[in-house]
């Protein structure tokens, strides 16, 4: 801990749990999660609290859990402040700030992200980076803001190309889709909504597989291409073994049984 400034096994616990999502097991991928907080607070070890407290916030704001979130950034803010982390406020006031934009106040939700991120750059740090500008585009989206949330994805996606952190790519692409389509623009969201789910595929994140099958199968649906679309989510949903009660899996299911 001396040298790496947190516990190296409860970083790699905490990390895991991103990974476990992002490859389809959100069970699992929450409980290695809980697990490192549970420990962190067992060492009293303040830097080591704040990266599994912030990781955990960071694995909430995927999953969906809003209530969640808002507990978990609350708690990484007070232990930055009380310990004078400026890296893990910063963290906090992202995810307090895509919670607030989640449920309705979206000025002080977009505000809390533009003065978080800034002070999170401020840092140095380049790391979850292309999360965080979604989580600011997702607002910029809620807020009617769609130009400036598609700049946003833009940004994100050069950040990906310069840094190679590739993690979160297909989301990234899906979401831009997303935004094309809102624009009036399928052709050009269907193309990214496949390269999404080619980016996924070939990382085997399967989490990022399904939301992209999910918004590749709401088009067709709306097209007319019923058949195709149920062709392609319902085989992706049907690999899952857990997650059942997450807004991912659920989502897809409704797709599913609306198309048979």
């Amino acid at each position: 801990m001396r040298q790496t400034g947190v516990h190296p096994q409860l970083a790699a616990q905490a990390a895991l749990g991103v990974v476990l999502f992002c490859l389809g097991f959100p069970d699992q991928a929450l409980a290695q999660s809980n697990k490192a907080i549970a420990e962190a607070r067992r060492l009293l070890h303040p830097p080591t609290l704040a990266m599994s407290l912030g990781m955990d916030a960071l694995l909430l704001s995927m999953v969906g859990d809003d209530v969640g979130l808002e507990h978990r950034a609350d708690g990484l803010v007070a232990v930055a402040i009380d310990q004078g982390f400026p890296f893990y406020r910063a963290t906090g006031a992202i995810f307090r700030g895509w919670v607030k934009a989640k449920n309705a106040d979206v000025t002080e939700g977009l505000s809390l992200l533009r003065a978080g991120s800034s002070a999170y750059c401020a840092t140095g740090a380049t790391a979850w980076m292309p999360l965080y500008i979604a989580l600011l585009a997702g607002a910029c989206e809620i807020a009617g803001q769609i130009e400036e949330g598609a700049a946003r994805l833009d940004q994100a996606l050069q950040l990906v190309e310069r840094t190679g952190e590739r993690w979160f790519a297909a989301e990234l692409d899906r979401q831009k889709g997303r935004l094309l389509l809102r624009r009036g623009h399928p052709e050009p969201a269907e193309e990214l909504y496949r390269k999404a789910l080619s980016v996924a595929q070939e990382q085997e994140a399967k989490l990022w597989e399904l939301r992209a099958a999910a918004s590749l199968a709401r088009l067709w649906r709306d097209q007319g291409r019923r058949k195709e679309a149920q062709q392609l989510l319902a085989p992706i949903h049907g690999r899952f073994t857990e997650g059942f009660e997450t807004a991912d899996l659920k989502a897809a299911k409704a797709v599913i049984d609306e198309l048979e």
